[in-house]
């Protein structure tokens, strides 16, 4: 066909071949640069080069063997376009751009040597493999690049560990993972390793690859919320419905511990020494874990101690106790503080130690509730050591009122008539106190009826300076008619709570 054409015909054709091939090529180039933004800088122009030059030659009909590499260099040029397309729709677009995943520079780097690499081998594979000397090249490639991927097998593991953790997102930055027997917050993940923090502020590296290898136990996904879990051992003695509801007390009242999912409590082993019981309960940010256990378990500790469950010392252990003699001195104090209370005053010293001697001590560590706003109860409370907060609820928040000290009584209204507790008394500091139950105050009722009356007028006139009703005189009709009603209201309520 190019015979046909005249000399100077087929040059000027040429000519217009690989202006028409470059401008095509530059159009093209500009067109996806401006609109689609693929970045093209030198390596393509010098591709439209010569690939306009290597359409010029063909068309002019050149078989030298140097128009063979002419094709190899336009085809191996040609991975400039390639590598600009991968950067734009692979890493940009769909990486960064759609699932928020920044790309290092190295990681783009890698993968356009690795494209540029495979098209080199393709052209030496097809177009020179009958060249003894570029075989022995492909040769000796191939075994440096067997000693390359021995040598940087690790280093490839972790990165494509890395592509895989920022495909899947099995964790991000912020969360808690357990590592074995550690807990860690991720702290960075790069395309090589995941660093992590644990609550001792060491930092661990680890290889995306070990990473990958074993199973994720991510304590915040899909939320933080997780259940934690805590055993403790008691005697055997102990009932376990007891048991279950004394430690369920516990950790429910531990600060940090979510009171939605509930608290759990099960019997999980009888062991050689102790029956055992795990406490499931929840917990947001892992952040805490360590002051969170320490709640519970200082709870714990307080309210088996409140209801006489031993945590007994391992069989193994010979251990001897003494029990020693009752604190008189602490139901010297409480016998006194009564004495002073003027809801007792129609009591005879007999009656008060009677009171006192049938009440129970009980152990109240720092943060707990000695009694809950709302709640039911039939039992008085003498604060015998410590010091204590009175909160009130009132539109949906707590309110702090008052703080009670060693020395004060709280909770009488709930002995006397049953009412539900008014307010919620929380430790401040570790409390002895002294409890006073309703059993106890019958039987010293029906001793002595006579007080009823007084214990009447007493309530009634607590309850109208509660209400603020006596800031005139005390002679006045209306206080007094008031006050009448109350005491009669109170005498049928303390007859009917003590069944008299």
């Amino acid at each position: 066909m190019f015979n046909v054409l005249p000399e100077t015909e087929r040059d000027a054709i040429t000519v217009v071949v690989f202006i028409a091939t470059f401008f095509a090529a530059v159009a093209i180039g500009r067109f996806l640069k401006r609109r689609a933004k693929v970045p093209l800088g030198f390596l393509f122009r010098l591709f439209c080069l010569t690939l306009a030059f290597y359409a010029a030659i063909a068309f002019y009909g050149v078989h030298a063997p140097w128009r063979n590499h002419v094709g190899a260099a336009a085809i191996l040029l040609s991975t400039a376009l390639v590598v600009a397309l991968v950067n734009r729709y692979v890493w940009d677009f769909y990486f960064e751009k759609k699932r928020q995943t920044p790309i290092p520079h190295f990681l783009r780097e890698v993968v356009g040597g690795v494209i540029f690499l495979v098209t080199l081998l393709f052209i030496l594979s097809s177009g020179y493999h009958a060249e003894a000397q570029l075989t022995g090249l492909l040769a000796g490639s191939g075994v440096v690049a067997i000693i390359l991927g021995f040598a940087g097998q690790n280093f490839f593991a972790g990165i494509i560990g890395g592509i895989s953790i920022q495909l899947n997102r099995p964790y991000k930055v912020g969360d808690w993972l357990q590592v074995g027997e550690r807990f860690a917050e991720v702290m960075e993940i790069n395309w090589r390793s995941t660093r992590l923090r644990t609550n001792d502020a060491i930092y661990l590296d680890i290889p995306n690859n070990e990473m990958v290898g074993h199973a994720i136990v991510n304590l915040h996904y899909p939320t933080e919320v997780h259940a934690m879990r805590i055993r403790v051992g008691v005697e055997y003695k102990n009932r376990p419905n007891r048991v279950k509801d004394a430690l369920f007390r516990a950790a429910s009242s531990a600060d940090g511990v979510l009171a939605e999912p509930k608290v759990k409590i099960f019997l999980v082993d009888f062991a050689d020494f102790a029956v055992i019981y795990e406490i499931k309960f929840y917990m947001g940010n892992h952040a805490r874990i360590n002051e969170i256990n320490d709640a519970v378990r200082t709870n714990v500790w307080y309210e088996l101690k409140r209801q006489g469950i031993t945590i007994p010392f391992p069989i193994r252990t010979l251990h001897v106790e003494r029990r020693a003699a009752p604190a008189y001195e602490d139901y010297d104090e409480a016998r006194a503080i009564l004495r002073e209370e003027p809801l007792f005053e129609c009591l005879s010293d007999a009656q008060i130690d009677s009171l006192v001697k049938e009440a129970r001590l009980n152990y109240f560590g720092r943060g707990e509730r000695v009694i809950q706003e709302g709640a039911e109860g039939a039992s008085m409370f003498v604060l015998v050591r410590g010091a204590a907060r009175v909160w009130v609820s009132k539109n949906g928040s707590s309110i702090p009122v008052a703080t009670l000290s060693a020395g004060d009584c709280f909770g009488e209204m709930s002995l006397l008539t049953g009412e539900s507790r008014t307010a919620t008394v929380q430790a401040e500091s570790d409390c002895y106190v002294l409890e006073i139950g309703k059993p106890v105050m019958a039987e010293v009722i029906r001793d002595s009826p006579d007080c009823l009356e007084r214990l009447s007028e007493l309530l009634a006139r607590r309850k109208m300076e509660n209400e603020g009703a006596l800031k005139e005189a005390a002679s006045n009709a209306l206080n007094e008619r008031k006050e009448r009603e109350y005491t009669a209201t109170f005498l049928h309520r303390l007859r009917t709570f003590f069944e008299l």
